[in-house]
């Protein structure tokens, strides 16, 4: 029995990145998702609560928080978001473009190996916006008043703003078409479109019931990111440079094209509504640049981008007989395994030492390893029993401490930009603990900053983030006595 392209595709993809997962330590945002998501809530402060709950359960099932465990329910979401990509290809050019816009999917790496396999609210949002897109593209190309694609559109729709809140600017640019397209407004004139706007908004509910009850505060943060006073010309260039080396410039380029093209008389309506899914984010983001006082992230974008590759994947599939193009995708797929798997190997081997640190300035192989050397060195000085409270004064430090401590250790942030540490045990619920203070590679403000929270504090033998014997980052090690509440 022949087994179709699309299926080795995802199986041989799927199995290289358990094997990234399992053999990499968690991210910096990885480890505090999981850390901070320990608790289950409706709701958390930097995202809606997709992502969190996923790493929540998979935890729970298995029974343990190991990298390739977490991870895994992001993988098998890329592998879905696979499969969509490639049935939306074929609905737009046939069944060669879809494959192929699957593999283009998988060699470019903020897709390929952030989304396809971390911790991140990326994976979910993906998947979800691409089946949206996918409905959306049946309803529209039937004209009855059946309901069943526009409730796949609207239940999608909704679990895409379950994920991450930028779900909303490829839904608007939905509306956008309807607005804008002569076949298809009339669309806006019937039920069907705003009963599957009902159900997205059902669907999400939940996230607007939580921030009703915490003083907004995830809506808050995250919309002063498009908060600020100063103009910044040159910042939209700089932020579409950003995202073109996030996508890889020989993918990013050719999507551009076509992303202009889309907007010319005589296009498909297939491709107009792709590009104006693609739209909002890539054009938003990088005019928000303009003025925010903020860094944008460039992967924010990635949604918009995610839509263009359908018709990437026509254009690749009609040029492929050229040895240059066989040449660039062989190229591009050598290069992400290459990188996929010299990082493996670094975390595994530590076979390029201080190299980096020469080089970049900072080992960046901290931030992709699990700080259990800590956890050892605690338990082995008897300081850090189960049930134990542990703090730090960064999130980004809570979060990959908290995880190499375990959950039989409460994590604490002593900040008042705690994220979700702030949310999920709050220091207020700790006042008058003792408390194992953690500071990697700590300076006078943040030794200060500790000590201002308890009433006395005592200095432990200090502890190192270590790599096979050598010194990542040293780590100071203090016994809070007497916490005190915040407010002091």
């Amino acid at each position: 029995m022949k087994v179709s392209p699309i299926v080795v595709l995802v199986c041989a993809t799927a199995l290289v990145r358990v094997a990234f997962a399992a053999t990499t330590g968690l991210g910096v945002d990885e480890s505090y998702m999981v850390t901070a998501g320990r608790v289950l809530c409706l709701g958390y402060f930097d995202h809606p609560p997709a992502s969190w709950w996923l790493s929540w359960a998979a935890a729970h099932l298995f029974g343990t928080e190991a990298p390739v465990v977490v991870r895994l329910p992001f993988i098998l979401l890329f592998a879905v978001s696979q499969i969509l990509v490639w049935r939306i290809g074929c609905l737009v050019s046939g069944s060669r473009a879809g494959l192929w816009a699957a593999v283009a999917l998988n060699l470019s790496p903020v897709f390929g190996v952030t989304t396809g396999s971390w911790v991140l609210p990326d994976g979910p949002l993906d998947a979800a916006l691409l089946g949206a897109a996918l409905c959306l593209l049946h309803a529209l190309s039937r004209d009855d008043r059946r309901f069943g694609w526009w409730a796949g559109t609207g239940l999608c729709a909704g679990l895409a703003l379950f994920s991450k809140y930028t779900a909303v600017l490829p839904i608007g640019g939905a509306f956008l078409y309807l607005l804008t397209s002569r076949t298809h407004r009339h669309w806006l004139g019937r039920w069907q479109t705003y009963a599957a706007s009902g159900l997205a908004v059902l669907v999400f509910s939940p996230v607007l019931i939580w921030n009703a009850t915490h003083g907004w505060a995830s809506f808050a943060f995250q919309g002063d990111r498009a908060v600020g006073l100063r103009f910044h010309p040159l910042a939209p260039l700089t932020t579409l440079g950003g995202e073109a080396l996030f996508v890889l410039p020989w993918i990013w380029a050719p999507m551009m094209v076509l992303f202009v093209g889309g907007f010319r008389r005589g296009a498909s309506w297939m491709h107009r509504l792709l590009v104006f899914l693609a739209a909002p984010p890539i054009l938003g983001f990088a005019l928000i640049s303009a003025w925010s006082s903020q860094r944008i992230l460039f992967h924010w974008a990635s949604p918009g981008y995610l839509m263009l590759f359908p018709l990437l994947g026509e254009v690749i599939a009609y040029r492929l007989d050229r040895p240059r193009v066989q040449r660039l995708i062989a190229a591009t797929a050598g290069l992400v395994l290459a990188a996929m798997a010299i990082i493996s190997l670094q975390i595994q081997f530590d076979f390029l030492g201080g190299s980096l640190a020469a080089i970049m300035g900072r080992d960046p192989t901290a931030e992709a390893l699990d700080w259990t050397s800590v956890r050892d060195d605690l338990r082995a000085q008897g300081v850090l029993p189960p049930g134990a409270v542990a703090a730090s004064v960064s999130w980004r430090d809570a979060g990959k401490l908290g995880y190499a401590l375990g959950p039989d250790v409460t994590m604490l942030c002593l900040n008042r930009d705690s994220r979700q540490f702030g949310l999920a045990d709050a220091v207020s619920g700790f006042v008058g603990r003792d408390v194992i203070v953690l500071l990697p590679d700590p300076v006078g403000g943040s030794l200060d900053e500790a000590k201002r929270w308890f009433s006395s504090v005592e200095v432990l033998p200090g502890t190192s983030i270590r790599l096979d014997g050598r010194v990542l980052r040293t780590v100071t090690v203090l016994r809070g006595h007497g916490l005190q509440p915040p407010s002091r």
